[in-house]
């Protein structure tokens, strides 16, 4: 968990340094996803698992990977041009604010019971809403606000820098509620799906390559530095390759409720990082702020526990 929680919070200081060593945040989103895909294709080649076919899965896993990686890497890029690798960490923590915010414009925030009478699951039709959760919301948002502080005059932090961050963030939730739709129970193992999905996004984010300066080994890169090229490498291969496969032997060995911790650890990292590594500032409302973020998400990813459906009994 520790090894997960640096690597997956430190690729917040490795893209900002990327930025300041000549990289161009189209550049960093398209290595970023294909050094990611070449650890996990080696992976799954090695764990002996095949990569998906058919036409239909790899237009969903193209949908995912715009969402989940292309998208959110590239807005993520641009953001930390203007807003430090601590404050990026804890903005990227707001994905469970708006999964809740998703869920209750698409109404799907539903708790399922099980059926005494035949052992199955099936939606009560609850809402899981409750106003814990509502709370958290508010709270979670109130601390963005709190960093943010939109309000001040001087010193604050870049508006379109932190609003890309957010538009990062809110797409890994759309991401995540369409992959629980249209990737599960497809029978494909994780690492090829994960590898498969991530091949998608770099071919997606190449599309924009001429938008963001060249990519030629043999030509340059666009003025990039061997420290910028170094940084974004580490950030490919251990801050999103590996950190899949982190990710799922976690789950496997300790159990999801283990890995969801891990996201409570992702803006601690980043703003420790940022402040030693990068001599970012760290402010006591910036602090503040960002407790308030994590105990507004903490409330919001408590969810009551199913209730069991007891059938009527009529004659």
């Amino acid at each position: 968990m520790a090894v997960l929680a640096l690597f997956w919070g430190s690729g917040f200081l490795w893209i900002r340094i990327a930025l300041q060593h000549g990289l161009t945040p189209v550049q960093i989103t398209v290595l970023r996803a294909a050094l990611g895909a070449a650890v996990l294709l080696l992976l799954a080649c090695s764990a002996r698992q095949r990569l998906p076919r058919g036409g239909a899965l790899w237009r969903r896993l193209a949908v995912a990977a715009f969402f989940c990686n292309a998208l959110p890497f590239l807005l993520t890029a641009y953001g930390e041009r203007s807003v430090g690798s601590g404050t990026a960490g804890v903005l990227h923590a707001t994905t469970p604010l708006w999964s809740l915010l998703i869920g209750l414009a698409l109404g799907t925030d539903r708790t399922t019971g099980t059926d005494r009478t035949t052992g199955t699951d099936r939606t009560t039709g609850t809402d899981r809403t409750t106003p814990l959760r509502l709370t958290g919301l508010l709270l979670g948002f109130a601390g963005v606000l709190l960093i943010l502080a939109p309000w001040r005059e001087s010193g604050g932090i870049s508006t379109s820098g932190a609003l890309a961050l957010l538009g990062a963030a809110a797409s890994y939730a759309v991401a995540f509620a369409y992959m629980a739709r249209a990737l599960a129970g497809t029978g494909t193992a994780p690492l090829a799906l994960s590898a498969a999905q991530l091949t998608a996004a770099a071919g997606l984010s190449a599309v924009a390559l001429p938008a963001g300066g060249p990519l030629n080994p043999f030509s340059g890169f666009s003025g990039a530095d061997p420290l910028g090229l170094a940084a974004v490498a580490v950030l490919g291969v251990a801050c999103t390759g590996l950190t899949f496969h982190l990710n799922y032997r976690l789950i496997a060995t300790e159990g999801p409720t283990s890995a969801a911790t891990v996201g409570y650890l992702l803006p601690v990292v980043s703003t420790v990082l940022g402040a030693l590594v990068l001599g970012e500032r760290l402010t006591v409302r910036a602090v503040a702020g960002t407790a308030v973020v994590l105990a507004g998400v903490f409330l919001v990813k408590h969810r009551p526990k199913p209730r069991t459906v007891v059938p009527l009994l009529t004659d």
